[in-house]
Protein backbone atom coordinates (compact mmCIF):
# COMPACT_ATOMS: atom_id res chain seq x y z
CA UNK A 1 0.00 0.00 0.00
CA UNK A 2 1.10 4.16 -0.92
CA UNK A 3 0.59 6.66 1.53
CA UNK A 4 0.38 10.46 0.05
CA UNK A 5 0.91 12.60 3.12
CA UNK A 6 0.53 16.41 2.12
CA UNK A 7 1.04 18.63 4.62
CA UNK A 8 0.29 21.94 4.93
CA UNK A 9 0.61 24.81 7.34
CA UNK A 10 -2.02 27.33 6.98
CA UNK A 11 -2.27 30.81 8.10
CA UNK A 12 -3.96 31.28 10.77
CA UNK A 13 -6.85 33.96 10.24
CA UNK A 14 -8.26 31.41 7.09
CA UNK A 15 -7.77 28.28 9.35
CA UNK A 16 -11.36 27.63 9.53
CA UNK A 17 -12.09 28.31 5.94
CA UNK A 18 -9.40 25.88 4.90
CA UNK A 19 -10.42 23.08 7.40
CA UNK A 20 -14.26 23.64 6.15
CA UNK A 21 -13.25 23.56 1.92
CA UNK A 22 -10.91 20.60 2.32
CA UNK A 23 -13.75 18.27 4.12
CA UNK A 24 -15.95 19.37 2.52
CA UNK A 25 -14.92 19.68 -1.14
CA UNK A 26 -10.85 19.29 -1.98
CA UNK A 27 -11.06 15.89 -0.36
CA UNK A 28 -14.48 14.66 -1.27
CA UNK A 29 -13.40 15.38 -5.11
CA UNK A 30 -9.80 13.51 -4.18
CA UNK A 31 -11.47 10.49 -3.17
CA UNK A 32 -13.67 10.48 -6.51
CA UNK A 33 -10.95 9.68 -8.85
CA UNK A 34 -11.13 6.80 -7.61
CA UNK A 35 -7.21 6.11 -7.05
CA UNK A 36 -7.45 6.27 -3.14
CA UNK A 37 -9.23 3.71 -0.80
CA UNK A 38 -8.80 5.87 2.24
CA UNK A 39 -8.42 9.47 3.34
CA UNK A 40 -7.79 11.16 6.43
CA UNK A 41 -6.88 14.90 7.68
CA UNK A 42 -4.64 15.32 10.47
CA UNK A 43 -3.87 18.22 12.78
CA UNK A 44 0.01 18.26 13.51
CA UNK A 45 0.96 18.85 17.26
CA UNK A 46 4.34 20.33 17.78
CA UNK A 47 5.54 23.04 20.65
CA UNK A 48 6.54 25.71 18.25
CA UNK A 49 3.49 25.63 16.00
CA UNK A 50 0.18 27.46 15.77
CA UNK A 51 -2.23 24.34 15.52
CA UNK A 52 -2.22 25.53 11.94
CA UNK A 53 -0.47 22.65 10.44
CA UNK A 54 -2.15 19.60 9.02
CA UNK A 55 -1.26 16.43 7.38
CA UNK A 56 -3.47 14.98 4.75
CA UNK A 57 -3.02 11.27 3.81
CA UNK A 58 -4.91 9.25 1.02
CA UNK A 59 -4.11 5.45 0.64
CA UNK A 60 -4.15 3.64 -2.50
CA UNK A 61 -2.74 0.22 -3.64
CA UNK A 62 0.78 1.20 -5.81
CA UNK A 63 2.63 3.37 -6.97
CA UNK A 64 1.19 3.00 -10.43
CA UNK A 65 -1.79 3.72 -8.73
CA UNK A 66 -0.80 7.21 -7.65
CA UNK A 67 0.93 7.41 -10.83
CA UNK A 68 -2.42 7.65 -12.61
CA UNK A 69 -3.87 10.14 -10.22
CA UNK A 70 -0.60 12.12 -10.42
CA UNK A 71 -0.68 12.17 -14.21
CA UNK A 72 -4.77 12.71 -14.88
CA UNK A 73 -5.95 14.59 -11.61
CA UNK A 74 -3.16 16.24 -9.74
CA UNK A 75 -2.03 19.40 -11.91
CA UNK A 76 -6.13 20.42 -12.01
CA UNK A 77 -6.86 19.91 -8.33
CA UNK A 78 -3.18 21.43 -7.01
CA UNK A 79 -4.55 24.40 -8.96
CA UNK A 80 -7.68 24.84 -7.07
CA UNK A 81 -6.02 24.81 -3.78
CA UNK A 82 -3.51 27.78 -4.89
CA UNK A 83 -6.13 29.67 -6.98
CA UNK A 84 -8.36 29.50 -3.56
CA UNK A 85 -5.38 30.18 -0.91
CA UNK A 86 -2.15 31.72 -2.25
CA UNK A 87 0.57 32.24 -0.75
CA UNK A 88 -1.40 31.48 2.52
CA UNK A 89 -0.71 28.08 2.91
CA UNK A 90 2.56 26.41 2.49
CA UNK A 91 2.61 22.95 1.34
CA UNK A 92 5.10 19.48 0.08
CA UNK A 93 4.08 16.11 -0.37
CA UNK A 94 5.70 12.68 0.56
CA UNK A 95 5.19 9.05 -0.69
CA UNK A 96 5.59 6.15 1.81
CA UNK A 97 5.32 2.58 1.47
CA UNK A 98 3.67 0.59 3.75
CA UNK A 99 5.84 -2.20 4.65
CA UNK A 100 4.05 -3.72 7.51
CA UNK A 101 0.78 -2.89 9.74
CA UNK A 102 0.67 -4.50 13.11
Amino acid sequence: MIIYNITVSVEENITRDWLNWMITEHIPEMMSCGIFTKGQINRVIAKEDSNNTFAISYNCASMKDLHDYQIKFSADLQEKHIARYGDKIVAFRTIMEVIEEF
